[in-house]
């Protein structure tokens, strides 16, 4: 799940300071606890005893119960980042006069038309386009934009083609589709060691995102104003940010937005559901859980089966304390940076709070597997910017499976001396593709066989 670079480290380390760090603070550190309402409810929920989390809270409801209030909590709805939901998408009416106008067709890169549709229906609110240099430089050194808006990555349009100029107006096609159309405001050559340092903490090619941006990204980035014309049709429908809102509760509920790149197991869910019992989240409170289904990993499940799964399991589970939507997004393994940028996306989709996990979007090197980040890095980063953000985080508990009373904290189990049953993603993933029985305890039956039936 998730980590990042330390609050008080503003400018990246050096990968050995960053992996010394890492170390240090997995070995000292203990996991954070989410403060929980009632100890009760969580003892007695597990995955396997059939109590519901609203069963439970209500069987152990205090008599007086005290709220703590988001801070940036509307009458109706958190307020988007920067204070506006941008809508770039034009009138069916005038598409065809804009298009007309432009001057060089540009087809885009997965990832890229990730971006573009994030732009377009506000996801990545306040911008309204892919950012300037100005806007570029800002972002990669301060983690804000010019006026100071937090923003955690920056957003860019990358080019090798020499011919395209200021003043273009480029059709922005996708897969045989019309998409959107940028006019060019500025073309400029990035510092890409600089964005590498301070975006992912280090410059090693050993780091996906830092392959990604030295070796994958063209040589300029491209500055300027989008307009929609369509959302790209995907095999996972993704609401926008708009249309997610619509759904969500009404007035003052908070909503908990969970992350994730991979299918939802037990261990997930069961995080994601006791992170309604946060001291912090309101009752009432649902989760969101908002997997990202772009490009991700080269060893990561392919977003069409991992949404697969998820629809299974939403069958299979059918809670009203849990939403589902899907994001566009394409991840970059960022760490700690990329962790400030979910929570930015999450606010403009309507989320209160975000649970922040162990090394959340973290990597490792592909030479030695060396972690990149420390364990807990993401947290205190996202810790340390809460009040600019608006919102409010959930760390996520350290959860492990027991024989004798299913899904516990790690400290409960260890202090009850109960027997702990373990399985590694390694095993699961041979088990898997030998078709031996996955115990319940670990998978979901129905997200198993789509991943047996697809993988």
């Amino acid at each position: 799940m998730a980590s990042a670079i330390r609050a008080s480290m503003s400018v990246a380390a050096p990968r050995a300071a960053v992996r010394a760090n890492a170390k240090a603070t997995a070995a000292a550190k203990p996991v954070a606890p989410v403060a929980v309402k009632n100890a009760s409810v969580i003892a007695a929920r597990s995955a396997f005893k059939g109590i519901s989390l609203t069963a439970a809270r209500k069987a152990t409801a205090p008599a007086v119960r005290t709220n703590t209030v988001c801070s940036v909590a509307t009458e109706n709805r958190i307020v988007p980042h920067g204070g506006e939901l941008v809508n770039l998408m034009a009138p069916a009416d005038s598409q065809a006069a804009l298009i007309a106008s432009c001057t060089k067709t540009v087809e885009l890169s997965d990832r890229n038309a990730c971006d573009v549709e994030l732009l377009a229906v506000g996801g990545f609110s306040p911008l309204k386009g892919f950012c300037t240099e100005e806007e570029y430089l800002s972002v990669v050194e301060n983690m804000s934009l010019p006026d100071g808006t937090v923003f955690g990555l920056p957003i860019v349009m990358d080019t090798s083609d020499e011919s395209i100029a200021v003043g273009d107006k480029l059709l922005l096609e996708y897969k045989g589709e019309k998409i959107a159309i940028m006019e060019v405001t500025e073309k400029y050559l990035p510092n890409k060691p600089l964005e590498a340092k301070k975006c992912y903490g280090t410059s090693s090619l050993e780091h996906p995102g830092v392959q990604m941006i030295s070796m994958e990204r063209g040589k300029h980035y491209l500055a300027g104003p989008v307009t929609g014309l369509a959302l790209p049709t995907r095999d996972f429908p993704c609401k926008t940010p708009a249309e997610v809102r619509a759904m969500l509760p009404a007035e003052n509920v908070d909503v908990v937005a969970f992350q994730c790149r991979n299918p939802v197991h037990r261990a997930h869910y069961e995080l994601f559901t006791r992170a309604l019992d946060a001291d912090n989240v309101g009752e009432g409170g649902v989760v969101l859980v908002h997997p990202t289904c772009g490009p991700t990993q080269d060893d990561d499940i392919s977003g069409v089966v991992r949404y697969k799964t998820y629809e299974v399991l939403k069958d299979e589970t059918q809670n009203t304390k849990v939403l589902w939507a899907y994001l566009p997004y394409s991840m970059h393994m960022a760490g700690p940076r990329e962790a400030i940028q979910h929570m930015i996306i999450r606010k403009n989709y309507g989320c209160t709070h975000f649970i922040i996990g162990r090394d959340m979007a973290g990597s490792k090197s592909c030479l030695d597997g060396e972690d990149f980040y420390g364990a807990y890095d993401a947290q205190d980063l996202a810790n340390a910017n809460c009040d600019k953000l608006g919102m409010k985080t959930v760390p996520s508990l350290n959860l492990c499976y027991t024989e004798e009373e299913g899904y516990v904290t790690a400290d409960v189990a260890e202090a009850k001396g109960l027997t702990r049953k373990n399985l590694s993603g390694t095993k699961f993933r041979q088990m898997l593709r030998g078709g031996e029985d996955i115990p319940e305890w670990f998978a979901f039956k129905s997200v198993v066989k789509v991943l047996r039936e697809n993988i």
